[in-house]
């Protein structure tokens, strides 16, 4: 994984874990890997693992089972949907907007790039 300096790195974990569970790559009940391992595969400290192991644990999207490890939350998706939600609404399209307003950009075009993009 590559960080970037744009955000702390427990908070660029979070967000990988997020869409490993998005993509379903790691599916709802599912054990995840181990602080250890993760920390490992990644090449960071098991501390900032930990870190963002629990603030997805306080934000319900993963749960520990004592001695076994961390899995996934039963409602993750819906939960990390209504996150990203939120913050893209808060934070990204008011900026997205204001941009487009100061380029003259129309919601005509905009609704018509919206309407383009496939997932």
């Amino acid at each position: 994984m590559q960080f970037t300096n744009d955000k702390p790195i427990y908070q660029q974990i979070i967000d990988l874990v997020m869409e490993k569970i998005l993509k379903k790559e790691w599916a709802a009940g599912e054990k995840i890997l181990s602080v250890r391992d993760l920390g490992a595969t990644l090449e960071v400290n098991p501390n900032t693992i930990m870190r963002s192991y629990e603030k997805l644990q306080q934000d319900e999207i993963i749960f520990n089972k004592r001695g076994l490890g961390f899995f996934v939350a039963e409602d993750a998706q819906d939960r990390i949907i209504g996150l990203r939600k939120e913050s893209f609404l808060e934070q990204e399209a008011p900026r997205f907007l204001q941009t487009a307003k100061l380029l003259n950009i129309s919601i005509d075009e905009i609704t018509a790039l919206y309407n383009a993009i496939e997932l």
